[in-house]
């Protein structure tokens, strides 16, 4: 957890974005490469000037500074930032996609974030993602509540 925190306290220093609120720490069984020590997840919502492409920079150059090496696809790593959303903003580009390509597919990304947010709707379609996460099935990605 000492790296989630760590992260957090990262994305403080910018001098454009600040963690205004954060779920709880969840711990994820790993999804692809099963072979690896299970993941630890949160959602942060930042208050930030920054466009969503600066922002995304703002991430990957926190991911750098704390080590993060992009060797194997879905393996072990210290941190991983995603950006989800920004505000209700569909984009595609070949660096960017919002919300998140993956995100409603993924038990460990919609819990944490309706922890925050329980009435919120996908952008693209519309749909409250408390009925996306409820056609998930539990047992291809559980998730549980990390007491450390």
């Amino acid at each position: 957890m000492d790296n989630l925190d760590s992260a957090v306290d990262l994305l403080n220093h910018s001098t454009r974005s600040m963690v205004v609120r954060q779920s709880q720490t969840y711990e994820t069984a790993p999804v692809g490469l099963k072979e690896q020590p299970d993941f630890l997840n949160r959602v942060a919502e930042l208050n930030s000037e920054l466009m969503p492409r600066e922002l995304l920079g703002l991430l990957l150059s926190v991911e750098q500074s704390m080590g993060r090496k992009r060797e194997v696809r879905n393996g072990p790593r210290t941190i991983d930032l995603d950006l989800l959303l920004y505000h209700d903003w569909l984009l595609s580009t070949d660096s960017l996609t919002l919300p998140h390509p993956r995100m409603e597919q993924r038990r460990f990304v919609l819990v944490p974030l309706l922890e925050l947010e329980p009435e919120l709707q996908s952008p693209g379609s519309g749909r409250y993602l408390r009925e996306i996460l409820d056609e998930i099935e539990d047992t291809e990605q559980g998730i549980t509540p990390y007491h450390g």
